[in-house]
């Protein structure tokens, strides 16, 4: 077992990943921009480390700084945690050459699955269900056009290193295709510098749900049921739960056992995350996977009673899983709380923390990394918390979050909070009755 993990991440993550490896009697090892000096992962963390100004490219992302601060600290492994340099297959390659221990995929299969085209064949092959759409990157504006033709309008256009929803155009009819394919391939090459396009066919009113996995360096994987990630705006997830209310026994066994095939097929070592589109008739297709924990692992953690940080690093250590899969006993639904403004078009809002008052009770966690007096810096994502709740069934759970929120004070900043009151009001979020599209006809108006 590990000796001491540096997290090489900020936040309400690093705060996370520390109190597991307490618990294991691990060391840990925090690491921080000049922004984040009063963050609550330094303070917690047996030892800190500064690694530059606020910038990311300064400190987060800065991997010379990075492995410098593990080498005078002697950690003997890296925990990424999520965004920054967790799916970067160079940080991965040379932690490894360093002879310090990457908690998470192998640069191998980050690259792998990284690239949007690779993966989506490497799927196909191991009997995944994936989009109809191009094979590989397309060549050109006339191929994009005939393969359109081919499988029928409309399609979307996405750019093979994308994320975050830059890259990609959805197309409705072929007299839109050009000015598409120009300006996708325009944005992808900008925030890339990778303007390689790849075609799929556009799934109408889609649910996005993920399987979680976990695979071990011995080729044994198994899956721990879904999550329903569908409320989303720009791209960006602001609501999950599990199980999904739009699931069934059969859907979720058949997922579940083609996120198998997913990993198998990468021999894919830690925890991660299949993603599917699924269709209004419960058709599933291969969206892309993620080789890291994601900011919504908790929800399943909670319906499981499962550890997923402490699995990652188990796994990292060699020790074998059990295969065994995993199924929801209860639900649980998990609110990103973020420091915006939803009546503004959900405008980021930092500053300072004048007071604070976290919900508690029953079926209810918070996971976050602020306190009163604490100024949230400009500099990164405006996710300050993390409020889960969990029950029995899903209308208990529902409530218990609606309670949950309207327990929680944070003033000084705009939050997210009165967004998500008003959600768990909604008659078609409380049916279930909801797609990727749900935000863009949900009245902000009087928030």
């Amino acid at each position: 077992m590990f000796k001491k993990i540096l997290i090489a991440n900020r936040g309400e993550i690093a705060l996370r990943i520390i109190r597991t490896c307490r618990e294991m009697g691990i060391k840990t090892v925090a690491v921080y921009s000049n922004a984040d000096k009063d963050s609550l992962h330094v303070k917690f963390a047996d030892e800190a480390v500064c690694i530059g100004p606020p910038p990311s490219k300064d400190s987060y992302l800065k991997i010379s700084n990075i492995i410098s601060a593990a080498e005078i600290t002697n950690a003997d492994a890296i925990h990424p945690g999520y965004g920054f340099l967790s799916e970067n297959a160079k940080f991965s390659h040379i932690c490894k050459e360093h002879g310090i221990k990457f908690i998470g995929a192998s640069p191998e299969m980050i690259e792998g699955m990284g690239d949007k085209s690779s993966a989506k064949e490497t799927m196909t092959k191991a009997g995944v269900p994936t989009i109809p759409g191009s094979d590989g990157l397309l060549q050109s504006l006339d191929q994009a056009k005939k393969l359109a033709k081919k499988i029928k309008y409309p399609i979307i256009l996405k750019a093979t290193a994308g994320g975050g929803g830059r890259g990609m155009r959805i197309v409705w009819e072929e007299a839109d295709m050009e000015k598409a394919w120009d300006s996708a391939r325009q944005e992808a090459a900008a925030a890339f510098g990778n303007d390689g396009m790849y075609l799929e066919k556009y799934i109408e009113e889609p649910r996005h749900i993920e399987i979680q996995i976990v695979g071990d360096q011995y080729g044994k994987a198994c899956h721990l049921s879904e999550r329903d990630c569908s409320i989303q705006r720009r791209h960006q997830k602001l609501v999950e739960e599990t199980p999904s209310p739009f699931m069934t026994d059969e859907l979720r066994e058949a997922m579940g056992q083609a996120a198998i095939k997913a990993a198998l097929a990468v021999k894919y070592e830690g925890v991660g995350t299949v993603e599917f589109l699924v269709d209004k008739h419960r058709n599933f297709y291969f969206m892309e996977m993620n080789t890291r924990i994601q900011v919504e692992h908790p929800i399943t953690e909670e319906v499981i009673n499962y550890d997923l940080i402490r699995e990652q690093i188990l796994v990292a250590a060699g020790v074998p899983i059990s295969g065994k899969n995993y199924y929801p006993q209860l639900h649980a639904i998990e609110c990103r709380i973020n420091a915006e403004d939803p009546a503004n078009g959900f405008r980021p809002s930092p500053g300072k923390i004048t007071n604070l008052h976290v919900p508690g009770g029953h079926g209810v966690r918070v996971d976050s990394h602020v306190y009163a007096g604490y100024t949230i810096p400009p500099n990164y994502d405006s996710m300050i918390a993390k409020l889960i709740t969990v029950a029995q069934t899903r209308d208990e759970a529902i409530n218990k979050m609606y309670r949950a929120l309207s327990e929680y004070v944070i003033e000084g900043v705009n939050t997210t909070i009165p967004f998500h009151l008003k959600l768990m009001q909604n008659q078609k979020f409380i049916e279930g009755d909801y797609t990727t599209k749900f935000m863009e006809s949900f009245d902000l108006s009087d928030l």
